[in-house]
């Protein structure tokens, strides 16, 4: 969750969360005003992509994927098809392509690449997926390929049908390939791999990366690579297979480029940016814009550019954060009342630690599932807060059944919100990819204790590493590192 400086709540705001949308107009209330725009070449990133996930601000590894990625699009089987690359500011080890032509690459998967054959590996499938047309034939409009939130998948079908459509808007669509198609694009990720001049046969290496990082638990993050792109036991050997013949074909060495792709990732961020909000013994932590509050105990939650969410581990309950802007309180608790059909609401001016606020309860009244008609479908308790210029809305919905056992922690959580002085909390920092160099005859292990690593934290840094903490480096290898 990241600043924002102008976002007015509108139609397409909260409802695109928790209502069907009432507009065609894509949702952008994000956080993230007070960080530089990158510049992209070619289309523009899709407006639902960079809410849920925030652009990252490297102008260098933008301009690198902006690069590698318009010389493969060239020589693919359908150029006029392929539109854009974006590096978008996610821990997660992830790639996608949207229907629309764009490629999309999180800074989780960018972090694990150890040379520039395994990111070109991982281009071509993904250029594959746009050139074959995979995304088009499952669906027919833009939408995300990837990335599903806790709530998309924690939501009950009670509390699903008060968010409807939650499953496309929270889980954003998510694509996911089969057999065939997965097996289409690596081969056409061989191909276009090694067209521009890399060994293919690093991508079929990478996956090596995803399945330790899948098994492990030590490890930062989930590659969620494999839930769009399932894996099976064949795959790598098929990739070696279809890449030695790319190699025989090319009648030369191809490029792994392993030192270049290193130094080039000196300093990405790796895993959660506390900076843009962080929990921590059940308290969100927001050290950019200064304030924190209680997380109701044992409920799951999930951070993005857009919002912070909440939800009952049953899923019969959520609490959604979200920025409102900086129009007055009874402006935005009308529109809130209006974008949530809100009927029967009551409003009432209150005082929050020290802030002016407006808390606003009734029914919310949508189609229901079974009969068709209109009814009651959730009931609200919600919170506006002006902090300073900034709005933000704390929108609690549970079934009426259910209002009564729920409201306390809507209420709490809400009324939780304060100013944050701590300074160890606003002094956090995110960790950040270090390159080191290894000493002759030092297995991967001695390495990282020398460089300060703990032991606890050996199999993630050899996973990140491509590598086994027994591997023997060589004098002046370089190899990746995290801390401050």
């Amino acid at each position: 969750m990241q600043p924002t400086l102008s976002f007015v709540l509108r139609a397409g705001a909260i409802m695109a969360v928790l209502l069907p949308l009432g507009s065609t107009r894509p949702a952008v209330s994000h956080w993230s005003a007070i960080r530089p725009v990158l510049p992209v070449q070619g289309a523009q990133p899709d407006p639902q992509v960079v809410a849920q996930f925030g652009l990252l601000n490297n102008t260098k590894l933008q301009s690198y994927i902006d690069s590698k990625g318009m010389q493969m699009g060239k020589i693919s089987d359908r150029p006029a098809d392929v539109k854009g690359f974006t590096i978008v500011d996610s821990p997660i080890i992830n790639a996608f392509a949207t229907p629309d032509g764009h490629v999309y690459f999180t800074r989780g998967i960018m972090a694990h690449f150890n040379n520039e054959a395994q990111f070109s590996g991982v281009l071509g499938h993904e250029i594959g997926h746009i050139t074959a047309r995979h995304g088009q034939k499952q669906q027919t409009r833009s939408t995300i390929a990837n990335g599903a939130l806790i709530l998309g998948s924690i939501l009950s079908k009670r509390v699903a049908s008060i968010a409807q459509p939650a499953s496309q808007v929270v889980g954003l669509g998510l694509l996911k390939y089969g057999r065939d198609d997965e097996n289409e694009s690596d081969k056409l990720g061989v191909k276009y791999s090694s067209a521009i001049g890399y060994d293919p046969a690093s991508m079929a290496d990478f996956f090596l990366t995803l399945a330790r990082t899948e098994q492990s638990s030590g490890a930062a993050t989930v590659p969620t690579f494999l839930s769009s792109h399932p894996n099976s036991a064949d795959r790598y050997t098929n990739v070696k297979k279809l890449a030695q013949q790319a190699e025989q074909q090319a009648g030369r060495q191809l490029a792994v480029n392993r030192d270049q792709y290193l130094r080039m990732i000196e300093g990405l961020p790796y895993g959660d940016n506390p900076r843009e909000g962080y929990v921590e013994g059940s308290v969100f932590y927001h050290p950019d814009l200064k304030f924190q509050f209680p997380v109701p105990q044992g409920w799951k939650s999930q951070n993005s550019p857009s919002q912070f969410q909440m939800a009952e581990p049953n899923g019969k309950a959520v609490i959604v954060l979200l920025p409102a802007g900086n129009k007055g309180l009874d402006e935005t608790a009308q529109a809130l009342v209006e974008q949530l059909k809100i009927q029967n609401a009551q409003a009432q001016k209150t005082t929050i630690n020290g802030f002016q606020a407006i808390a606003i309860q009734g029914d919310q009244v949508g189609q229901d599932q079974q009969t068709g008609q209109q009814a009651i479908t959730a009931r609200t308790l919600s919170f506006i807060i002006q902090d300073g210029q900034n709005l933000y809305a704390f929108v609690g919905l549970t079934s009426p059944n259910d209002f009564n056992t729920y409201a306390p922690q809507f209420q709490r959580t809400a009324q939780g919100y304060k100013r944050l002085t701590d300074a160890a909390k606003l002094n956090r920092q995110p960790e950040k990819v270090r390159i080191k160099t290894a000493k002759a005859g030092q297995t991967l292990a001695q390495a990282l204790a020398a460089n300060g690593i703990p032991s606890k934290r050996y199999e993630e840094m050899a996973i990140l590493n491509g590598m086994k903490t027994t591997d023997k480096m060589t004098s002046g290898m370089l190899f990746k590192v995290v801390g401050k």
